[in-house]
């Protein structure tokens, strides 16, 4: 068994110089397939669900070799990698919609920290009872999975101390999430917020995981991640994925994988340990030291993600996506985007010329990767 997956990947638009400009409104107006975001300075694609890893790469190169394409042709355009303002212009909000009044809202209440670009795994899961239990377990996991994608060392040309600002200041609504104990509490949950106002509506659940589909509350059908910063290298992102999908089948084939059941701890102290450990992880990502949610053991969070790969790997060979999984090891050895960056930073690179390499690589990174992987299909 596999599962359906796909992305909402946000990217920032900007000059090769690495000036992030709004330009999200021209995009939207002119381009099918992409979204606005209440800041016009980075905008949203979404990849349509699938099962094949092969569909998955090159659906997350398509829309990017356009949206180049369609850069070029405004000017000197370009994508810019990293999940904050990292070199400046987080003083000022810039409305793409200024009619919108969610946008209204979001502007007033949290101003440019939701300024941010970041990458939400979705993969299916139908039955409503196993999504909530999944996604109890995901939510004490999330670390992992923020510090194998951390990319936002910096901001406003400054190296700010986490690996991960954009989770580090990110407004998560509202204050208090429970581990939903079931899909008849989600909803009670979610209508009370409603009714109370600490949500405008129902994508106003600003959490590292949650509960997704097309009808929210009630009608839901997949597991969507919300915590990782922007991956930029496809197949790195497809790791991360993998990594996320064998977990989800093995919990899946597992029922008694459940922090409610399996953990020392009570619910209250899990999501205090999980908010910490999120914490941990946005500061030193892969080199955190996080606290098990099972037993209260203090691991670094490579090591765990290391010991959740050995226990998958299996899983992902049975179901054909190993070869995409393996890269984990890779992410593990080299580091994050952050951690790269920041030690180009340490031996001397200022933040501007971190920025500017990584525009190059990045392109040159898609082009690679069409070229060997993708050329017949994205014709």
């Amino acid at each position: 068994m596999v599962l359906s997956k796909g992305f909402e990947i946000e990217m920032y638009t900007g000059t090769p110089q690495g000036e992030i400009v709004g330009l999200s409104d021209k995009i939207v107006a002119d381009l099918d397939g992409f979204v606005r975001e209440p800041d016009s300075r980075n905008v949203e694609y979404i990849t349509q669900p699938s099962h094949n890893y092969e569909n998955l790469l090159c659906a997350l190169l398509r829309p990017r070799r356009e949206l180049r394409n369609y850069l070029n042709r405004l000017g000197d355009y370009t994508l810019i990698p990293g999940s904050t303002l990292s070199l400046g212009g987080s003083d000022r909000f810039l409305r793409s919609d200024p009619n919108n009044s969610y946008h209204d809202y979001i502007e007033n209440t949290y101003g440019t920290k939701v300024v941010t670009a970041s990458v939400h795994i979705n993969i299916g899961i139908s039955d409503p009872e196993v999504l909530m239990r999944a996604c109890r377990v995901i939510r004490t996991e999330a670390p992992l999975f923020l510090a194998l994608s951390a990319s936002s060392p910096f901001l406003d040309g400054k190296a700010t101390g986490y690996h991960s600002t954009r989770w580090g200041v990110f407004p998560q609504t509202p204050t208090h999430v429970p581990l939903f104990t079931s899909h008849a509490d989600h909803i009670q949950w979610v209508e009370h917020q409603l009714a109370v106002g600490t949500m405008q509506n129902v994508r106003h659940l600003w959490t590292s995981v949650r509960p997704n589909g097309d009808r929210r509350p009630y009608d839901l059908n997949r597991l969507e991640l919300r915590i990782c910063d922007l991956v930029t290298d496809p197949i790195a992102l497809l790791a991360i994925c993998a990594l996320l999908e064998a977990r989800l089948l093995q919990i899946i084939e597992n029922p008694s994988i459940d922090p409610l059941t399996q953990s020392s701890f009570s619910p209250e102290e899990l999501i205090t340990l999980a908010t910490n450990n999120e914490t941990a992880a946005a500061m030193s990502s892969l080199d955190a030291h996080l606290t098990h949610w099972q037993d209260g053991r203090s691991i670094l969070a490579r090591d765990w993600i290391a010991e959740i790969y050995q226990e998958v790997w299996a899983i992902a060979k049975q179901n054909n996506f190993s070869c995409f999984l393996s890269p984990i090891n890779k992410i593990l050895r080299e580091g994050n985007e952050a951690q790269q960056w920041l030690q180009l930073h340490a031996v001397g690179f200022d933040t501007q010329c971190v920025i500017t390499q990584a525009i190059v690589a990045t392109q040159e990174r898609e082009i690679e990767l069409e070229n060997k992987l993708c050329s017949s299909l994205m014709v």
